[in-house]
């Protein structure tokens, strides 16, 4: 294990937690950069009821980078059923909930939630600010006279809507961001954004400004890794040069490398979804385009975490 490599990941959901899993068996030093722009199911509640940052996505990340991942992971997702009284309520997030009540604020909470955890590393918030992810989205069929865009606020709706997604901002716009997560970014070996969700969980965390700025001001290799197959709803019809030209729309250029999977299923149902495509399908890339294997045969929609690991851990001497 090669301890000294310092690594940056940004991204939340449930795909970044893969590229953790696989990580933490090349080095210890870690740091996490998750969004707290989820505002649904069972984090939207305790978010709701408590005022908090809402605690899903830092559950999945910390459940991911712990020591005794297997049994940690089968207690922090256990959801209570309704007979319970917390109908719906992962037991991680009621956790940190209670540890950021204990410790009096949210980012202590995610501290001490960790060490009781064993984590290898660090989970940081993006921002502490409560944001709300807004975006304008080109409607199917005109829904303002003149213009056919339309505006959508929050997380949950925006994974529903349908259309295409021209542009994400949050609200409040100049939301800071969290001093640790800076200056991880600008202390990194290597900062590595994605997998997972484009539009509701990666891009939240790019857009926000101090840590667009630190990205830009950060001399390591900058990996964005592309999900195995297109989301639907949120990026549907998307080819890799499509989530290039999004970055870039919105500052966010800076990326040297590109990692996506070049494997592609062609017996049973596998031929129908859409996968994205690799090498672009047209248009220039400033970014050094990595392909390789990279599916899960067990889960072939999703990314392996030790081959995802082994691909971007070659771009630290690249």
């Amino acid at each position: 294990m090669a301890k000294d490599i310092k690594i940056a990941a940004i991204g939340g959901g449930t795909g970044l937690p893969v590229l953790l899993r696989g990580l933490k068996h090349y080095t210890g030093d870690i740091t996490a950069i998750v969004t707290v722009a989820d505002d649904g199911g069972s984090s939207g509640k305790l978010t709701a009821s408590t005022g908090m940052l809402p605690p899903g996505d830092f559950r999945n990340n910390i459940a991911a980078l712990s020591e005794s991942e297997e049994l940690f992971q089968l207690l922090l997702q256990y959801r209570f059923g309704d007979k319970e009284g917390l109908g719906g309520h992962a037991f991680g997030n009621l956790l940190i909930t209670a540890m950021s009540a204990i410790y009096g604020s949210f980012e202590d909470g995610i501290l001490n939630t960790s060490r009781v955890l064993a984590v290898r590393g660090r989970v940081l918030p993006s921002t502490l600010e409560a944001v709300t992810l807004c975006a304008e989205v080109a409607a199917n069929e005109p829904a303002v006279a003149g213009t056919g865009v339309r505006h959508v606020r929050g997380e949950s709706n925006l994974s529903q809507t349908h259309g295409r997604i021209r542009r994400l901002s949050l609200d409040p716009i100049q939301a800071r961001a969290f001093p640790g997560a800076i200056e991880a970014i600008l202390r990194a070996d290597l900062i590595v954004a994605g997998p997972g969700s484009f539009f509701t969980s990666t891009m939240p965390n790019l857009i926000v400004e101090g840590i667009r700025a630190a990205l830009l001001a950060a001399k390591a290799p900058k990996v964005f890794v592309a999900n195995i197959l297109n989301q639907e709803g949120e990026t549907d019809g998307f080819a890799l040069v499509d989530y290039l030209q999004c970055l870039d729309r919105h500052g966010l250029g800076m990326f040297t490398h590109v990692v996506v999977n070049n494997r592609r299923l062609t017996s049973g149902n596998w031929p129908s979804l859409e996968w994205i495509q690799a090498p672009a399908k047209e248009g220039h890339i400033d970014a050094q385009c990595v392909e390789a294997d990279l599916i899960d045969d067990q889960v072939p929609w999703r990314h392996d975490s030790r081959k995802l690991a082994r691909t971007v851990m070659a771009m630290v001497d690249a």
